[in-house]
């Protein structure tokens, strides 16, 4: 079931205006080549070999392109950039890049950990492979092989945010909440301040907590948790601006701040992700949501 989507949070984090603090981006490269920005994956690049970004944060970006049978390539994004972007991508014949960028593709968990598995093999000093390789054993309930492979990619590459956020998302689904904090309040660190997939991971901790709160009748603990949750929530959806996944977010965000009774905020943020995402096929859904938030406002039912 698709789930819907307070003053301390708007204290802190008002919303976006997006108008301020978005632009308009073309990545021109090769076909079917999948598209990064700041590790948040924003698609795939069409038969043209084009990805448009139309909601676009400003400041400076690291923009990653994969291409199946293509060397990986990364580069900065300053924030003077914008319009049509070209980027050449040369093929490789590595057999650790290749399995690698076949383990992301596989469906077959299992499968994809063998890829993994093999890319390692081939370049021992992998960190991007022991990070697939950690998200797919943890996806197979295998924690402990997974927070070793956690382990072997921190070695590699010190510092590692994606890692520590990875870490937290193992231990949250493992029910261990206080490791799991630790390691998201980590990588948001490594990250400076630039983690959303840890800040989801928290703002979903305290919405585990909430809903825990919320079966045992504790309604003070219950809105407590829903508010923090919310304040992650906030913050992983102002950095995924314009990413696909900042819709699911958004619909989570709003979900909060509706079991919090907070139906104002939650009419914001439906409102702004309309702005943001005006055609998606999940509109409609936002627009029956704030209705109904509205009606809550005013007191019907």
């Amino acid at each position: 079931m698709i789930l819907k989507l307070s003053l301390i949070l708007l204290l802190f984090f008002p919303l976006l205006a997006t108008a301020q603090t978005a632009r308009v981006l073309t990545v021109a490269t090769e076909p079917d080549a999948y598209v990064w920005i700041d590790d948040v994956a924003y698609g795939k690049t069409d038969s043209r070999g084009k990805i448009t970004f139309r909601t676009f944060a400003v400041g400076t970006h690291k923009l990653k392109i994969r291409a199946l049978g293509f060397k990986e390539v990364t580069q900065t994004l300053l924030p003077s950039q914008k319009g049509e972007i070209k980027i050449g991508l040369v093929r490789t014949t590595d057999e650790a890049e290749l399995a690698f960028q076949n383990g992301e593709l596989e469906t077959d968990k299992t499968k994809s950990v063998e890829l993994y598995q093999k890319a390692i093999k081939l370049r021992p000093n992998f960190p991007d492979a022991f990070i697939g390789l950690a998200r797919q054993q943890a996806a197979l309930s295998d924690t402990d092989d997974a927070l070793i492979s956690i382990r072997a990619a921190r070695k590699l590459r010190p510092a590692f945010a994606l890692a520590s956020a990875v870490e937290g998302r193992i231990y949250k689904d493992d029910g261990e909440y206080e490791k799991a904090i630790a390691a998201f309040k980590r990588a948001i660190t490594e990250g400076k301040g630039i983690q959303p997939e840890a800040y989801t991971g928290l703002g979903l901790l305290f919405k585990e907590r909430a809903e825990g709160f919320a079966s045992e009748g504790d309604t003070d603990s219950e809105i407590e948790n829903y508010l923090l949750a919310a304040a992650e929530l906030r913050k992983a959806v102002q950095q995924l601006l314009g990413a696909p996944d900042a819709i699911i977010i958004y619909q989570m965000l709003g979900d909060c701040y509706e079991r919090a009774g907070k139906w104002a905020d939650a009419i914001k943020i439906y409102e702004e992700c309309l702005k943001i995402f005006p055609d998606v096929n999940e509109a409609e859904m936002f627009r029956s949501f704030i209705v109904q938030a509205k009606k809550r406002l005013n007191g019907e039912r």
